[in-house]
């Protein structure tokens, strides 16, 4: 296996081409990305990690033509990193110089565990969380970026999380005028530019381009808030801090990397789907991992798979990990030269491309028939949704996905137990069921005249069949003969074999035959572990047998 997956120079001028496309587009996404998620003063820190994390991800990962850099969900948890550690005393001013080495410390521990879970082999369980909980969490975060950007939009500083914020905008209403105008200007733009222009210059850039002079020259410098001072150069080491806060930091990491996993991995399926290629999850995880690590040395916002980039990356020729890497090269250029003049970008501005994102990262087509599908699902989504904004990212992932997998497991259930009721011959709304078997076992069947009781399970039994079996295990009482068909059950759960071992058990104590037919090889060697008798071949046998046992 090569270090570089899918590195070759035969497609180099579509890489290049798709690189600095894919840089277009993700400069003002960086700098909103890294403002809403430190604050005033944040932006650069943003750019930093599309640098080092872009390049890196690249370079190590499992994608070949995925560009990575900060995204909704990264951002958002950074900012709520922010308030958690300001919620304890750490002033959230970044010039105070404290809050940022604790922050970068959470990027560095997420980078790692990212790595952990590429080297673990997680990838594939990760990509098995239900569409359900994905489309909340996504919605959620899409509702998180909006409602945090209401205020800078509006002109009003605003921190913290989103009642926190939402509470400062209600209890502190002073709108901007001008911040107003910056911010209608660009969501003007963003919204209505037209394709053809937009195929050439992406709508966030150029809002950058042009809203950001008229408002120099409209509003001057001191009416509106803005960038500020960015530091010259490249991004330089700084060593993290690990002290008394480290229980808080270790968390937020590990929240980094679910979601930086969870949200990369997902990107990766889209380039997958897009570029006719198949992703090494692990290794994807991996190369990530590297990314966000040594973007937290670098002061850089933690990044993940970036979805609309790596799109428009595919679409402009990218191909292989050149592509990524050329994107962070552009992207450093312009950090080296045109420092000073995105220090006059306006707040607003971000917010107004922030919340284009937001609106975009909402998953509307789910929304509004997830209702129409199952109430089940859609209780799932909403709920997920719900205590993404209001309550916490990682939990409200884990409980989703709890509620959604229980869920999963009743549907299985109910259809692997259906034919231990139709098979019931006292049950007389099921019984015409058995015309579902075979001419020959029917009247096999026919002919035990009631007492047999044959039982029908279907599908790979797990856990949850198991209390299905222990709740019909009374049934036995009624019969002279149980048969148990497992034909059509490739494999058995530990939990389930137990059961069917009590009613075997249950059989014996009431004076019972019972037998299993049709278990495969693997089948039988878990029940012959058990200590399970009685098993027969086939369920024609079975019935024969139960024939020969009443007649004697």
């Amino acid at each position: 296996m090569s270090l570089i997956n899918g590195f070759h120079l035969k497609n180099i001028r579509g890489d290049v081409l798709g690189g600095i496309t894919a840089a277009v587009v993700a400069l003002p996404l960086a700098l909103a990305f890294g403002n809403a998620a430190l604050g005033p003063g944040g932006a650069i820190y943003g750019l930093y990690g599309a640098v080092v994390v872009g390049f890196l991800a690249a370079l190590f990962g499992g994608t070949p033509a995925q560009v990575s850099g900060p995204t909704g969900p990264m951002s958002v948890t950074v900012a709520g990193v922010v308030a958690g550690l300001a919620a304890v005393g750490v002033p959230r001013d970044l010039s105070a110089g404290q809050i940022l080495p604790l922050v970068m410390a959470a990027v560095v521990i997420g980078g790692l565990f990212q790595i952990l879970f590429g080297i673990l082999k997680l990838g594939k369980y990760i990509t098995l969380v239900p569409y359900s909980v994905v489309s909340g969490f996504m919605s959620g975060i899409g509702v998180i970026i909006i409602a945090l950007q209401i205020g800078p939009l509006l002109g009003i500083s605003t921190r913290g999380g989103v009642i926190e914020s939402l509470s400062t905008v209600f209890s502190n209403f002073e709108p901007n005028g001008a911040a107003i105008s910056v911010a209608i200007m660009t969501l003007g733009i963003v919204f209505l530019t037209p394709r053809k222009i937009s195929e050439w210059v992406p709508s966030p850039l150029l809002a950058l381009l042009i809203v950001t002079p008229l408002s120099i020259l409209i509003f001057g410098d001191s009416s509106i808030d803005r960038i500020g001072e960015i530091p010259k150069g490249v991004p330089s080491l700084s060593l993290p801090s690990f002290n008394q806060y480290l229980p808080i930091i270790f968390k937020a990491g590990l929240v980094l990397a679910v979601l930086g996993a969870i949200d990369s991995l997902l990107t990766s399926l889209v380039a997958d789907n897009i570029s006719q290629t198949k992703h090494n999850s692990d290794r994807e995880l991996i190369g990530q991992g590297i990314g966000n690590a040594v973007a937290g040395l670098f002061s850089g916002l933690p990044g993940a798979g970036a979805t609309m980039r790596t799109v428009i990356n595919v679409k402009s020729g990218g191909q292989t990990p050149i592509s990524g890497m050329v994107h962070s090269l552009v992207l450093l250029i312009v950090l080296v030269g045109a420092g000073p003049l995105a220090e006059k970008i306006p707040t607003a501005l971000l917010a107004g491309i922030l919340i284009k994102v937001g609106l975009d990262i909402i998953d509307w087509g789910f929304l509004r028939r997830a209702h129409k599908l199952s109430l089940k699902t859609a209780a799932v989504m909403y709920g997920v949704l719900l205590m993404t904004v209001f309550w916490d990212l990682i939990w409200a992932v884990l409980v989703g996905v709890f509620i959604a997998n229980m869920l999963t497991i009743d549907s299985i259930t109910e259809t692997q137990l259906e034919g231990m009721d139709a098979d019931n011959p006292l049950d007389k709304e099921n019984v015409q069921s058995n015309n579902l078997l075979p001419a020959e076992e029917k009247d096999l069947l026919d002919k035990c005249s009631g007492e047999v009781m044959l039982f029908r399970l279907k599908g790979p039994l797990s856990f949850g069949a198991a209390k299905g079996i222990s709740d019909r295990m009374s049934l036995v009482r009624n019969y002279k003969i149980l048969i148990l068909d497992i034909t059509d059950v490739p494999r058995l759960g530990v939990t389930a074999t137990l059961a069917i071992e009590d009613m075997m058990q249950e059989a014996k104590n009431n004076s019972r035959k019972a037998y299993v037919a049709g278990a495969n090889e693997k089948v039988k060697e878990r029940l012959a572990k058990f200590g399970v008798e009685g098993i027969i071949t086939t369920r024609r046998e079975a019935l024969q047998v139960a024939i020969n046992q009443l007649m004697n």
